[in-house]
């Protein structure tokens, strides 16, 4: 018997917004804190600090994490100006991989349009050098999407609950046009179709080491 301790699985996810982790990969979460309880949930988001749409983040990834050791940090750099502020961007990116070393990166894809997201994207393998990265996708009027490498099925219980925490703690962006159930079905409905499931999430992967070795002795 060994008298080590049992590892503590670690998820980083990290957000350029307020409401991207959720809505690119609110599902994917609920379903991994459900399977692992317990489970050491660190999250960043580098806009939205000290107003509305930092209360609005907590209260959003509380609901996803069920169960979970939630630590969340919502700093205040400035909404669509990132690539002005990459220093401290970086910096922040930095801080986050000192002080964890994760099982997986849940952050926004490379290639999206955004030049928030593109910032933080871009990031992510300068300080998780050796992590498996996905990047989620986030459906807006720029035409970004591209075709997953990775998907998650998703239980249309789950969709319909990360649909009700979207509707519910995001109050803010609700009067926009896309912000509605029908467009978060319609890509989960797509998604879906694309790895035999009814429902699910797509993910492009940045960064994925594999190992072929058996087990540990």
């Amino acid at each position: 018997m060994s008298l080590l301790p049992r590892r503590v699985e670690q998820r980083v996810l990290l957000g350029a917004h307020c409401d991207d982790i959720a809505i690119g990969a609110g599902g994917t979460v609920l379903e991994i804190c459900r399977a692992h309880p317990g489970l050491s949930v660190t999250a960043l988001v580098l806009t939205g600090g000290g107003t509305v749409r930092e209360e609005e983040e907590l209260a959003a990834l509380e609901a996803l994490c069920p169960g979970a050791d939630l630590d969340v940090t919502v700093l205040d750099l400035p909404d669509g100006r990132l690539p002005e502020h990459w220093g401290a961007a970086k910096s922040a990116v930095e801080a986050l991989r000192k002080r964890t070393e994760p099982d997986l990166v849940l952050c926004p894809a490379v290639h999206d349009a955004h030049q928030d997201h593109r910032t933080l994207a871009e990031l992510v393998p300068t300080a998780f050098r050796a992590h498996l990265a996905l990047g989620y996708e986030i459906l807006k009027w720029d035409g970004d999407l591209a075709q997953p490498d990775a998907f998650v099925p998703i239980p249309a219980t789950v969709l319909r609950e990360k649909i009700d925490v979207l509707h519910a703690c995001y109050e803010s962006q609700t009067t926009k046009p896309w912000f509605d159930a029908e467009t978060f079905t319609g890509l989960a409905r797509v998604r879906g179709v694309q790895c035999h499931s009814r429902y699910a999430e797509g993910f492009h992967v940045q960064k994925a080491v594999l190992s072929v070795s058996g087990p540990e002795e």
